[in-house]
C-alpha cells in the first residue's frame, strides 16, 4: 500500500477528533493509546518528554482525510511521545511496511516499537529493511482483563490506604525502582509522576500493621469505561508475602467502585509469578504485546 495513505498529525485534539471514536470502538486493545492521549490532553503535550508528540491516522473506506470519524473511516493509528517508542494499533504486514517506509523516508529516528505482538514484529522487520537498524526483542507482555474478582488467601496482615501528601518521596523512589526492575526507561519525571498521583489519589499502598508501606499499585485514568492497573511494585526484600496481590485487589475494587466497566493490566510474560498471581485474582488473558528496540 502507498506510504502516503497515512495522515500525520501533531495535535492531540485533532488526533482525537479524527480517531477517538475508532480507539473507543475497541478500548481493550487500544488501552495504551486511550490513556496516553487522555494524559496529553489533560496534563499538557510535554508530560512524557520535551519534544512534541506525534500521531498518525490510516484512513479506512470512509475517508478520515476529510475529517470524518467512525469505525469505517479509520483503519489504524499510531502515537509517539519522543524520545519513546512508536505505538501503533494493530497493522497488517503491508500497513506496517508502508508506515516504516514513510517514517524512514522522512528521516525519523525511532528507538523502538511497542504494539500487539504480530504488529510489533512486522514493523520491526520493516524498519530493519528500510533503515538497516537492528531490531532486538526487549519484552513480551500480556494484556489481561478482569473477569470475576477473587481475593487470594491468606490475606497478609495490614491494610490498604491511598497514598497521600506525606508519601510523595516514597512514590517517586518506588516509581524509579519499578521502571528499573522492569528494564524500562522512565516515561515521566519520577517526582512529577508522584505529585500527579497524589493529586489524583489513584495509587494505593499496602501497609503492614505498624503502618509501614510495603507495596503499591496504581490505576490509570478512566477512559472509554476502562481503568488499567499500573505500577504494581513490592521492594525485592519484601516479595513473596502476598503484598502485591493484596494491594492489586484493593486497586481493582476501587476501579470497579468508580464505575469502570473493564479493569485491565499488563504483565511481563517473562515473570511467571505475576502472571499466575493475576490469574488467581480473576484476570484473564486478552492478547499479547511486544516491545522491540532499534539499534
Amino acid at each position: 500500500m502507498p506510504s502516503d495513505d497515512w495522515y500525520l498529525i501533531d495535535d492531540v485534539d485533532e488526533f482525537l477528533a479524527r480517531a477517538g471514536e475508532f480507539l473507543r470502538s475497541r478500548p481493550a486493545p487500544h488501552t495504551v493509546h486511550l490513556t496516553v492521549t487522555e494524559n496529553l490532553r489533560s496534563s499538557g503535550s510535554h508530560i512524557y518528554g520535551d519534544a512534541d508528540p506525534e500521531f498518525g491516522v490510516l484512513p479506512g473506506e470512509g475517508g478520515a482525510r476529510e475529517g470524518k470519524t467512525g469505525d469505517t473511516d479509520v483503519r489504524a493509528t499510531f502515537f509517539r511521545t519522543p524520545p519513546h517508542t512508536l505505538n501503533p494499533t494493530p497493522l497488517t504486514e503491508d500497513e506496517a511496511d508502508a508506515l516504516a517506509a514513510l517514517l524512514a523516508g522522512q528521516g525519523r529516528e525511532l528507538p523502538g516499537v511497542s504494539a500487539a505482538r504480530d504488529t510489533a514484529a512486522a514493523f520491526a522487520a520493516a524498519w530493519q529493511r528500510h533503515t538497516g537498524a537492528e531490531a532486538v526483542l526487549r519484552e513480551r507482555m500480556r494484556l489481561y482483563r478482569l473477569d470475576e474478582l477473587t481475593v487470594p488467601q491468606p490475606v497478609p496482615p495490614g491494610r490498604a490506604r491511598v497514598a497521600g501528601e506525606a508519601d510523595r518521596k516514597q512514590l517517586a523512589q518506588w516509581f524509579e525502582e519499578f521502571c528499573r526492575d522492569a528494564g524500562e526507561p522512565l516515561l515521566r519525571d519520577a517526582q512529577e509522576w508522584a505529585d500527579e498521583r497524589v493529586e489524583r489519589g489513584d495509587v494505593m499502598f499496602w501497609q503492614d500493621p505498624d503502618g509501614t508501606a510495603v507495596a503499591m499499585a496504581g490505576a490509570s485514568v478512566k477512559v472509554a469505561g476502562q481503568v488499567r492497573v499500573v505500577g504494581v511494585y513490592t521492594p525485592a526484600h519484601l516479595r513473596g508475602r502476598g503484598y502485591a496481590g493484596a494491594v492489586t485487589v484493593e486497586v481493582t475494587r476501587a476501579a470497579l467502585a468508580s464505575g469502570a466497566e473493564e479493569v485491565l493490566l499488563f504483565t511481563d510474560l517473562a515473570n511467571p509469578t505475576s502472571n499466575g498471581l493475576y490469574q488467581r485474582i480473576g484476570y484473564r488473558p486478552v492478547s499479547d504485546f511486544a516491545v522491540y528496540d532499534f539499534r
